[in-house]
């Protein structure tokens, strides 16, 4: 099974990173986390996302805040799928973010989750790596038909107390 690299600008980011982590764990995808800055260690970025695909990942997460640039400095320098997740800052309440992961030009895609969105990260990473793992892909079919049971649980009780 392909890796999947979590990558964060900063430490600062580690909660949003957590419900990734937490998910890919419930899946047993293998992963590593990382942190590095757009801006701060250019170059180690760089060599994480040119060397990526050789070091077995087959999906890349990179969340930031504010100018937000880490998930296109990295999508820049892979054809790796990467998932852009924009954090949330004192500034702008995360807009910024969410602005400079989604607005990449033509020919360098981003996958971009909600703010603060590290457990649908996850999950679409999960979903990009069961494209050619079975058993992956039923796990995750497993997991919605329990997200759906629970729900209707949740209508059932509703309705009983009213």
């Amino acid at each position: 099974m392909k890796k999947v690299g979590i990558i964060m600008g900063s430490d600062s980011d580690l909660p949003v990173i957590k419900k990734a982590v937490d998910v890919l764990r419930e899946f047993d995808i293998p992963f590593e986390v990382h942190v590095y800055s757009a801006h701060r260690t250019p170059e180690e970025a760089r060599d994480f996302s040119i060397n990526a695909r050789k070091n077995g990942f087959g999906v890349i997460i990179a969340a930031a805040g504010m100018a937000a640039h880490l998930a296109g400095a990295i999508a820049a320098n892979t054809t790796l799928p990467v998932i852009g997740i924009p954090c949330k800052s004192a500034a702008f309440d995360g807009m910024d973010a969410l602005l400079s992961t989604v607005m990449m030009p033509s020919g360098i895609p981003v996958a971009t989750v909600a703010v603060d969105g590290g457990k649908n990260a996850a999950l679409l990473a999960a979903e990009i790596i069961a494209v050619s793992d079975d058993e992956l892909a039923a796990a995750l079919d497993r997991k919605r038909a329990a997200d759906a049971a629970a729900v209707l649980k949740k209508d059932e009780d509703i309705m009983s107390r009213l």
